[in-house]
């Protein structure tokens, strides 16, 4: 193994009904006055917010609600939050939902404790935060891996720029984790977030630092894990075993366990953002559109490192790397397929791009070329624009 810090310091209360423990646990942490963050109604369709604001009374806890967060999250929404709640004094933030309602909680969180509430410029790394509003999280879908993360992913609708943002600060405080309550996730929902999870181990799992077996070992069980719960969990909404091993899965994906001894890379999650920023494509479609693409551009970096994922995790049987790595690529964009997402942008609602558009995604993806994404095979404007292109096949 090679050297590393961690440290993850998130308690973890996993299992049917810990959603009622929410507010013991925010009162644990000395929340008083809690502003409650959800989504488009889910929550409040499927009894889930009665019983978590009535955990917060029985805890004798003030509460806000505030509703509304749509997939691929603005900072319009996180900015009128910020500007609602200021003067409520907010001791702690609550989100229920998936990734979406996480990342709007955090860049809420460190917008209410910067004074002049420029919360973009943090995402812009035009500033660092010096503080944060405490957060917990309720998760009902397992896709983002928020609820133990240091990251959130907020979009500029004006811009159309969607950005991320890593500090120690994001950490949510507690993740409360029920499986029951991802049972009646739409199918769609379902396949794409195990399309993130994948790829926030894939995204660690390319490196080309030697000598992390460990890391290799638990990161290819994950995928391995993903790869056998997915189709279960869409054949069998309600089958509790696919739910809660999908669960902890994304979790586990997500708080750097399976990067360890090694830098990340996430080339195909920026070149997701620009889909998802342009388009408000689902971040989970994103993904499995820019993998094969980037696969094929990148896998001479290493056809070893693609022949070992094809083996280990897809049941590819070629014995000469060159051909276990083409076949490994064959076999994730399969998958992606039997999941119901697309694997190019002409099987996706983009559909084929013109060129000026292609050029627009890369040029937004390399920060108008002052920028190289990735560090398994670092790709400057015109490799970005390269995959794009390859990208942009299909019906």
């Amino acid at each position: 193994m090679q050297s590393f810090t961690y440290f993850v310091p998130t308690q973890v209360l996993f299992g049917r009904g810990t959603e009622t423990q929410a507010g013991e646990a925010v009162r644990a942490e000395g929340g008083s006055r809690v502003l409650v963050l959800c989504g488009g109604g889910s929550a409040r369709r499927s009894g889930l917010l009665d019983r978590v604001t009535r955990s917060l009374e029985a805890a004798g806890l003030t509460w806000f609600l505030r509703e509304g967060v749509r997939p691929n999250p603005t900072l319009e929404f996180v900015e009128e939050t910020i500007r609602q709640y200021r003067d409520q004094k907010i001791d702690f933030l609550l989100a229920v939902g998936g990734g979406s309602v996480l990342d709007t909680a955090k860049a809420v969180g460190l917008g209410l404790r910067d004074p002049e509430g420029r919360v973009w410029d943090f995402f812009t790394a035009k500033r660092d935060p010096a503080d944060t509003v405490p957060m917990g999280s309720i998760l009902t879908i397992a896709a983002a891996g928020s609820e133990t993360s240091d990251s959130a992913v907020i979009t500029n609708e004006a811009t159309r720029e969607k950005r991320g943002r890593n500090t120690p600060l994001n950490r949510p405080r507690f993740a409360i984790m029920d499986p029951e309550l991802t049972y009646t996730l739409p199918a769609w929902q379902t396949a794409c977030g195990a399309a993130d999870i994948l790829m926030h181990t894939l995204d660690r799992y390319f490196s080309n630092v030697p000598g992390n077996e460990t890391t290799d070992a638990l990161a290819e069980a994950l995928l391995r894990t993903v790869v056998r719960f997915a189709p279960a969990a869409l054949e069998r909404p309600g089958d509790y075993e696919a739910r809660s091993e999908l669960m902890w899965c994304g979790s586990l994906s997500h708080n750097d366990l399976t990067g360890l001894g090694r830098g990340k890379d996430f080339s195909v999650h920026q070149l997701g953002h620009e889909l998802s920023g342009r388009y408000g494509i689902a971040h989970g479609a994103s993904l499995t559109i820019m993998w094969p693409a980037w696969a094929r551009r990148v896998r001479a970096t290493d056809p070893d490192r693609f022949a070992r994922l094809g083996r280990t995790v897809f049941g590819v049987t070629e014995s000469e790397a060159e051909a276990a790595s083409l076949a490994c690529i064959g076999a994730v964009e399969d998958f992606f397929r039997s999941l119901g997402l697309p694997v190019d942008l002409g099987s996706s609602e983009i559909g084929v791009l013109p060129q000026a558009e292609l050029e627009a995604l890369a040029l937004g993806c390399s920060r108008g070329r002052s920028r190289a994404i990735g560090t398994f095979c670092p790709l400057d404007h015109q490799g970005i624009l390269e995959v794009y292109q390859d990208a942009n096949r299909g019906k």
